[in-house]
């Protein structure tokens, strides 16, 4: 394609800057960036300025994972900008930033009847959901695949361009020109970016744009714990000053602040009666199930509903009793939809099992430090939404059909969540926020107290799940089985998300197949005869995501019931796993370096050392993980001293990211470990404090050595591996300090 100067600059932005090198990649949606004065947009993913600052869009949620960071590095690096230079802005809502990776992986949730045409990120069926939806949902740890190989290709473009005006200027062939640190140099000649981006506009860039030929790496051997680093995080600066603006710092002029009430869970929830002249100085806005409260202030508008106190309406309210025993009847009962099996299991299995254990997983909630909060404005038939959002075409979607406007007429402001987990794939805080705006005719922010936070934010699946097997007279592990019976919880989130039903609505999807829910449950070792059996089960209970997802809860069964098997045989746990890893040497090599590191003394009685190995995979990518944890109960319930961590995540962009990441996952391990969780009596949470949830302090978090594996593989999102690892690594480092075998999680369920 011949690109001309009249070719690609499309637009003017209001302040006067130019969008370069869009016609590179034709797409019926408008350039996405609007530069400012001095500002020329490259693509969808750059904007330099005369003043020689790259403005890096960034379509995923920053929600302390460091996706801004990571992906502005990926564009900093191709491009061959000067770190110090490099801003990052919230990219809008745009099918140029199409996730086809994660569409791909969930097509069962949008396509439910063609999903198999769909599931490859190349499908041209998944791109073009992707591109026509505006999918760009921040989940499963999908950012660098579905966005490196195009951010580079801006990157890759622009510093062509650069290059072409710095070689007319120099009378040289553009290709002998190389762009560092901000600067395009060839031999004693350099000029800077600032310098040439005005003419670079003038030029166009190769198509296809010619990358690097390394891909963005960091070495993991030249970045030990407190090394200097080369691209620190950018978000930094602001969050230790207090400057960072989270959703709950936006402030409009003429501004109310809400407070709400939500019902009991439970069917046909709906608002009751209620005294408004307990309140007169606040203005109440009612929904179908909740009462809001608008004020000067939040606090008293919370106040004013703590004096009100509104009756709820609902039928079958939530029961922890009444969700184990439908969880339990259908462990033992239902009909059971058969996920995977290898071998001959029916026969290995028939009849007496040499060892059986019973599991219960409770509820998981995310726990996140910021709870939702969305600040709304309605005027002249047009909404804004200032929110944090994992999903923001959804949550437009969501409003725009709560206050019956065109998608058009909905305008999402992206703000960074201080902690999501998962939560913020939900958006009904923001719709109440609209609704709310809408009625008091002034701009609104709503924020969810922490007990509205534990009652309407959707928690990880609670399970009951059998494991039975065979041995071998060595105690070798011959034929496994993994009974579970749990809701279809992503097909239920899946409801919520892309089909808009209500939470209660979709609580009819719970007993269906769930192919999205069952994948964690998979060994990753050699078993000769497997089955994995999965009994959906509706429990009344409204469920979601949350970090780790299924592979939470498969690692803690898996892993816990290996240990346990290992011991009964009279083996050691480390060559138990080894023996059954011929096919999986990379997750042997991190699980024999951890051992390593860790200086494993075989877990023997007293010792207090536990391990355990996980592999996740994300299409062709990969990820992998052994954990050594040295644990023991004292006077203050579990205490953990030391985790080991080896990781093989492939190629790794910024390694102090990725151990940011692994350490964070750790942590948040040992809170689902020791809490982060709640029962429920009458439809409401019994765990309505932070301080309540067993989450690990300060003075809690122990010893943490985290290894990388060097690899050249596709890189792996690293973000949900220590999470899924720690629980079952310090169940059996407790079981080694001397306590009972564990088999429900947290594992203070079955303590007292």
């Amino acid at each position: 394609m011949q690109v001309t100067r009249r070719g690609i600059l499309l637009g003017m932005g209001a302040a006067g800057g130019l969008i370069a090198a869009w016609a590179l990649t034709p797409r019926s949606f408008a350039p996405p960036l609007s530069p400012g004065e001095g500002e020329y947009a490259f693509d969808a993913w750059l904007k330099i300025g005369k003043d020689g600052v790259v403005s890096v869009a960034v379509p995923d949620l920053e929600m302390g994972q460091g996706v801004a960071t990571l992906l502005a590095q990926v564009v900093a690096m191709e491009l061959g900008a000067d770190w110090r230079q490099v801003a990052i802005e919230p990219a809008p809502v745009s099918g140029a930033y199409a996730n086809a990776v994660l569409a791909a992986r969930w097509a069962p949730l949008w396509l439910p009847l063609g999903s198999g045409l769909a599931d490859d990120p190349g499908s041209l069926l998944a791109r073009r959901f992707a591109e026509r939806d505006a999918f760009t949902a921040t989940a499963d740890g999908t950012a660098l695949a579905a966005h490196e190989v195009a951010a580079r290709a801006a990157a890759a473009g622009a510093r062509a361009m650069l290059a072409q005006a710095a070689a007319d200027k120099w009378g040289v062939s553009w290709e002998e020109c190389e762009a560092q640190g901000g600067f395009i140099l060839h031999d004693k000649n350099r000029a800077s970016f600032a310098e040439l981006v005005e003419a670079a506009t003038d030029y166009s860039p190769p198509d296809p744009p010619v990358a690097r030929a390394q891909p963005p790496q960091e070495n993991p051997t030249e970045f030990p714990p407190g090394a200097p680093l080369r691209f620190p995080r950018l978000d930094l600066p602001s969050k230790v000053d207090g400057s960072h603006q989270f959703a709950a710092d936006v402030r409009l002029p003429d501004m109310r602040f809400a407070a709400i009430r939500h019902a009991p869970v439970g069917q046909e929830a709906r608002l009751g009666s209620f005294d408004a002249k307990r309140a007169p100085e606040v203005k109440l806005v009612t929904g179908p199930d909740w009462l809001a409260a608008v004020g000067e202030t939040w606090w008293a508008a919370e106040q004013a509903l703590s004096r009100i106190a509104p009756n709820f309406a609902a039928k079958a309210k939530a029961e922890s009793g009444r969700i184990a025993a439908r969880l339990d009847e259908g462990l033992r009962y239902g009909d059971a939809n058969r996920f995977a099996s290898q071998g001959d299991p029916d026969s290995w299995l028939r009849g007496k099992f040499e060892h059986t254990a019973l599991y219960t997983v409770a509820p998981a909630l995310h726990a996140g430090v910021e709870t939702a909060c969305a600040t709304a404005r309605f005027e002249n038939g047009r909404l804004e939404l200032w929110v944090a959002s994992q999903a923001p075409q959804a949550c437009r979607q969501a409003a725009a059909r709560a206050l019956d406007l065109s998608l058009d007429e909905v305008t999402l402001y992206p703000m960074p969540a201080g902690g999501s987990f998962d939560a913020r794939l939900e958006s009904e805080h923001a719709v109440e926020a609209a609704l709310i705006a809408k009625a008091v005719g002034k701009p609104v922010q709503l924020t969810w107290s922490r007990w509205q936070e534990q009652l309407r934010a959707r928690p990880r699946t609670p399970a009951r799940a059998v494991m039975a097997a065979r041995t071998a007279q060595d105690g070798s592990l011959t034929a496994l089985k993994l009974r579970i019976a749990m809701p279809a919880t992503v097909r239920e989130f899946g409801g919520r998300l892309f089909n808009g039903r209500k939470a209660a609505d979709a609580l009819a999807l719970q007993d269906q197949t769930d192919d999205l829910a069952m994948e964690g449950m998979v060994p990753p070792y050699a078993i000769e005869h497997l089955v994995v059996e999965h009994v959906p089960v509706e429990i009344g209970l409204p469920t979601g995501r949350l970090r780790g997802n299924s592979h939470g809860i498969g690692a803690f069964l898996i892993e816990t019931f290996i240990d346990e098997l290992a011991k009964r045989s009279g083996r050691e746990a480390l060559s138990y796993r080894m023996a059954m890893l011929a096919s999986e040497p990379r997750l042997a090599a991190c699980l024999q370096r951890a051992a390593t590191l860790a200086e494993w003394g075989g877990g023997g009685g007293g010792s207090g050392q536990g391990l355990a190995c996980w592999k996740m995979t994300l299409g062709p990518r990969e990820g992998r993980i052994a954990l050594v944890a040295s644990a023991r109960h004292d006077d203050r319930g579990i205490r953990v001293e030391k985790l080991t961590a080896v990781v093989d995540i492939g190629r790794i962009v910024n390694v102090d990211l990725a151990r940011q990441q692994i350490e964070g996952g750790l942590l948040f391990g040992m809170g689902l470990a020791n809490g982060c969780t709640t029962a429920y009596a009458d439809g409401l949470p019994l765990t309505g404090r932070l301080g309540l949830m067993g989450l690990p302090l300060l003075s809690d978090s122990p010893e943490i050595l985290v290894e990388f594996v060097e690899s050249d593989a596709d890189p792996f999102d690293p973000g949900e591996l220590g999470a899924v690892i720690a629980p079952p690594a310090i169940a059996n480092a407790l079981y080694s300090a001397g306590s009972v075998r564990l088999h429900s999680l947290p594992l203070t369920l079955e303590q007292g």
